[in-house]
């Protein structure tokens, strides 16, 4: 059943986030109702899990909508079962939440305690907006030195998109390549240096997983031998590597904020927007398909042409 569940999400191009998501879901869908099989199961089980979730386990309503969205792909996708209306439990209300947006001076104090390759990650977090996985999936042919431009490949919503190199990561990005690629010159001569193609590129392309171009720009420490991936491969960097180094920085600088590696591109929004740029130029640099998904960084704006002053600062 769940490999059938993972054949499905493949073809259709999801996310490797996604496909562990939604199998862990009906994984524990299964388990919930001991072990039936989903095709015996329908409306009314759906809606035992989901209120279970909800009332005993009080998962978030991101959470318990992501379940509900795993089961309704099992059904309609999967099994090809039309399940009904699902009584009593609608779609969790989402909270509506302003981003944690860190000033200037406390990007500043943060990036003081990072060194090596975070601080290059954090400095692209900050000075481009990508997202920390889209970051990390960056490959050496993303990346254009000269017109200081950087483009994300199959961001969120598998889109491409085009933004900005910051001039102050050039040097820093250049000496990390010549070592990234003296370290693929080794694991070529030890008979490893291949890397994953995404989709069926290595068929198409047999040469390009041993390509320098299609290398990935922050490679992980050590050789994945996982055999999901084919033979054994240097994948990238693990997201937890920034998220450990960017939570110790931000207590040694002293921030009372929660920080985490997406904050820094709520900072990249924000302080655009404070500096005059046009929203629809912020949205397009996001990758956001709507324009109201950018909008909530004008609520946190604190100087600029769009921030508010407050009337007891004129008495």
């Amino acid at each position: 059943m769940l490999d059938r569940v993972r054949q499905t999400i493949r073809a259709k191009h999801y996310s490797r986030r996604t496909e562990s998501a939604y199998v862990d879901w009906i994984r524990r869908y299964i388990v919930f109702h001991r072990k039936r099989h989903p095709s015996d199961m329908g409306a009314s089980e759906i809606a035992a899990f989901l209120t279970w979730l909800a009332t005993e386990r009080r998962v978030s309503a991101s959470t318990q909508n992501q379940a509900l969205s795993a089961l309704l792909f099992l059904y309609r996708e999967v099994l090809h079962l039309e399940i009904g209306h699902i009584a009593n439990v609608p779609r969790a209300r989402m909270p509506v939440r302003v981003p944690v947006v860190p000033s200037r001076d406390e990007v500043a104090r943060i990036m003081k305690h990072l060194d090596g390759v975070t601080w290059i990650i954090v400095a692209l977090l900050y000075g481009a907006g990508p997202r920390l996985q889209e970051c990390l999936e960056l490959r050496v042919k993303d990346l254009d030195l000269e017109r200081r431009q950087i483009v994300i490949r199959r961001g969120k919503g598998q889109k491409d998109r085009p933004t900005v190199l910051p001039t102050a990561t050039i040097e820093p990005l250049e000496r990390h390549l010549e070592a990234v690629k003296r370290q693929h010159q080794d694991d070529l001569m030890r008979g490893f240096g291949r890397v994953v193609l995404p989709f069926a590129l290595d068929r198409k392309y047999p040469n390009a997983p041993t390509e320098w171009a299609w290398q990935f720009v922050f490679p992980a420490f050590r050789i994945c031998r996982d055999p999901r991936w084919g033979p054994p491969t240097r994948f990238h960097l693990h997201e937890s590597v920034v998220q450990k180094a960017v939570a110790q920085a931000a207590r040694q600088a002293g921030i009372t904020k929660r920080v985490g590696p997406h904050t820094f591109r709520h900072s990249f929004a924000t302080h655009l927007l404070e500096d005059g740029y046009d929203i629809r130029t912020v949205q397009e640099l996001l990758g956001h398909a709507d324009v109201s998904t950018t909008m909530v960084y004008t609520h946190v704006l604190n100087r600029g042409p769009l921030g508010v002053r407050s009337p007891v600062d004129r008495l």
